[in-house]
C-alpha cells in the first residue's frame, strides 16, 4: 500500500464529534473541529455528514479515514446505540473519497495512540518500572472500559473489552453495604440492578458514591460530579468519603487487571474523570492500595499508573493505526 498523504480523523462521542487531519501519525492540531451530535442527528444525518461537511469547509482531500467510535465495533461495524448511528467502510468511503478507511472502539483508538503522545501531557500517578511489553489503557469517563495494548506499530493489537461491567471488587463490609446500596439504587430506576465498575467509576459512579456517603451522614446527595468536585476541593466530609472510596475501589480494580493482563510497559488512565481525580490520588493513597501486598509481590514492585492528559489522544490513536497499517 503507497504511503498516505492527508488522513481524515474522527473521534465520536455520545454528545460531539471531534474531527481532525493528519500527515502521518501527527494530528494537524490547527485542523481539529468540532460537531454537536444532536444537531445532524435531529436532521436525519450522521457522520458521513460530518465528515463530508468538514472536507468540504476546509477543501481538503483525502487518501485515509479513520474513525474512533464510542460504542462496540464487530465485523468492521460500528452501531452507535445512543446515536442510532451505524458506521462501515462504505459509508466512510462515500463520505470522504477515501481509499483506506478503518473504523476502531474508542478505547482501541486510544491504544493505539500510547506511544505518540507528547511527554508534557502524560502524568505519573503511581511511579514503577516501565520496561517493553505489554501496556493497559483503562477509560474513565461517562463510561469505564480497560483493554491491553501488544506490540507497536502494523504488529499492534488493541483487543475489544467490555470489562466496564465486571463485578466490583468486594473487601470489606463497607464495599459489600456500598454494592447493595447501589443495586437497590437502580433498582429504583427500573435499570438492571448489578453493581459493576462502570457504577462506581464512572461520572455517575462517582454521584453514586456520593449518594452512599451523604446517605450514611444524612446529608443531600449531589445531582452531578461536577457538584463532588466543587464540594471536595472545599474540603466537605460526605465528597472526600465518596472520593476515597472511589480511589480505593479503582486501585483494587487496578490490581486486578493488572495481575490478568501483566502491562509492564504501564497502566495508562484516560478519559475525563481520570484527569478529575488526579490532583488527589495522592492524598487519597492510589498507590498504597494498588501496590497492597498478595501472594505473588508484583504488585508491590512492577507496574507504573500514568494518567493521559491530552484531549486528542483518540484522535492520535487513529492517526497511529492509519499510518501503521500503510507503512
Amino acid at each position: 500500500m503507497p504511503p498516505m498523504t492527508l488522513a481524515l480523523l474522527a473521534d465520536i462521542g455520545g454528545t460531539n464529534t471531534r474531527v481532525a487531519l493528519a500527515e502521518g501519525a501527527r494530528v494537524l492540531p490547527d485542523s481539529v473541529a468540532r460537531f454537536a451530535n444532536a444537531e445532524y442527528k435531529a436532521r436525519g444525518q450522521d457522520i458521513a455528514d460530518i465528515l463530508a461537511d468538514y472536507l468540504k469547509s476546509s477543501g481538503q482531500t483525502v487518501s485515509g479515514t479513520c474513525v474512533a467510535a464510542a460504542g462496540p465495533v464487530q465485523d468492521g461495524v460500528a452501531n452507535m446505540t445512543n446515536l442510532d448511528w451505524v458506521i462501515d467502510a462504505d459509508k466512510l468511503r462515500a463520505a470522504t473519497g477515501a481509499h483506506h478507511t478503518a473504523i476502531l472502539n474508542d478505547l482501541q483508538a486510544q491504544g493505539h495512540a500510547l506511544g505518540h503522545i507528547a511527554a508534557a501531557n502524560l502524568r505519573p500517578v503511581t511511579d514503577g518500572p516501565k520496561v517493553s511489553g505489554t501496556m493497559l489503557v483503562v477509560g474513565l469517563g461517562t463510561g469505564v472500559n480497560a483493554a491491553p495494548v501488544h506490540g507497536s506499530g502494523a504488529a499492534r493489537i488493541v483487543p475489544p473489552s467490555e470489562c466496564g461491567h465486571v463485578n466490583m471488587p468486594i473487601r470489606s463490609e463497607e464495599d459489600l453495604a456500598l454494592m447493595r446500596f447501589v443495586e437497590s439504587l437502580l433498582a429504583t430506576r427500573n435499570e438492571i440492578a448489578h453493581c459493576g465498575v462502570e457504577e462506581v467509576l464512572s461520572g455517575r459512579g462517582l454521584i453514586n458514591l456520593h449518594a452512599f456517603a451523604a446517605a450514611q451522614a444524612q446529608q443531600p446527595a449531589a445531582t452531578s460530579s461536577e457538584q463532588v468536585f466543587a464540594a471536595l476541593e472545599r474540603g466537605d466530609p460526605v465528597a472526600t468519603h465518596a472520593a476515597t472510596l472511589y480511589t480505593r475501589i479503582l486501585a483494587q480494580t487496578l490490581a486486578d487487571l493488572a495481575l490478568i493482563h501483566l502491562p509492564y510497559g504501564g497502566i495508562y488512565l484516560i478519559g475525563g474523570m481520570a484527569r478529575a481525580m488526579t490532583p488527589h490520588f495522592a492524598r487519597l493513597g492510589l498507590s498504597g492500595h494498588f501496590r497492597e501486598p498478595r501472594r505473588v509481590d508484583l504488585l508491590e514492585n512492577d507496574f507504573s499508573i500514568t494518567v493521559v492528559e491530552d484531549d486528542f489522544a483518540a484522535l492520535t490513536g487513529c492517526a497511529a493505526y492509519l499510518a501503521a497499517q500503510s507503512a
